[in-house]
């Protein structure tokens, strides 16, 4: 089964309690939680304080992907709001290595994530340090975007490479996720799959996320 992580950056952000009891009673296992700068990318989302206020309104795993410039600036503080899981872009990060260790020596687990352009061959030296790769499947910054289709041979790349070189690490998509093409991300070799609109715009948002899970 695949671990489904709602992407809050699709929530009703005026009715984000409400909105975290729907997701803390379905069968998601995380939260996944976009932080923009407008810089990296070019949008601005929320950050470290809606962080902190979510780990308090659940007891699910905090995704924190981190679509930010210098994000090694930042580690501690997210460790502090509570996230479990802190995701940099390799395209943002100058020192990956030293940036993967500090978020381990802080006690979350490490991720990188690749833009669509961005080959899965240059994670060779690091993929053994990794406890996730988020593979874009869509341009970074905004939700509701078209589903990137070379993403299903990444996947696969990428799937290989992890298998080959001994890591445990899972892979995860994060854009354009829907129940038309979860099974083939999942065949591929996705193990977490990102959903936003998919989900908070669901008129059933519970049974969308458990059918997300059996992909």
């Amino acid at each position: 089964m695949a671990i489904v992580a709602p992407s809050f950056l699709s929530a009703n952000f005026l009715q984000l309690q409400e909105e975290c009891d729907k997701i803390n009673t379905s069968e998601a296992e995380w939260y996944h939680l976009d932080v923009m700068d407008g810089s990296f990318v070019p949008n601005i989302s929320f950050g470290i304080p809606v962080i902190a206020a979510l780990r308090k309104a659940t007891k699910k795993v905090l995704d924190v992907h981190l679509m930010i410039v210098e994000p090694e600036k930042y580690i501690a503080a997210f460790a502090d709001a509570g996230a479990n899981v802190l995701t940099v872009h390799l395209e943002a990060s100058v020192h990956l290595h030293r940036t993967i260790q500090q978020i381990k020596q802080h006690g979350m687990k490490a991720g990188v994530a690749l833009n669509p352009h961005t080959p899965v061959s240059l994670l060779q030296d690091v993929i053994t340090d990794l406890d996730l790769v988020c593979l874009m499947s869509v341009n970074p910054g905004f939700g509701g975007q078209k589903f990137i289709e070379r993403t299903y041979q990444k996947v696969r790349d990428l799937k290989a490479m992890i298998v080959n070189s001994g890591s445990n690490c899972l892979i995860e998509i994060d854009g354009g996720v829907t129940l038309d093409n979860a099974k083939k991300l999942t065949d591929a070799g996705a193990d977490v799959l990102v959903a936003g609109n998919t989900v908070f715009a669901s008129p059933d948002p519970l049974e969308t996320i458990r059918l997300l899970r059996l992909a």
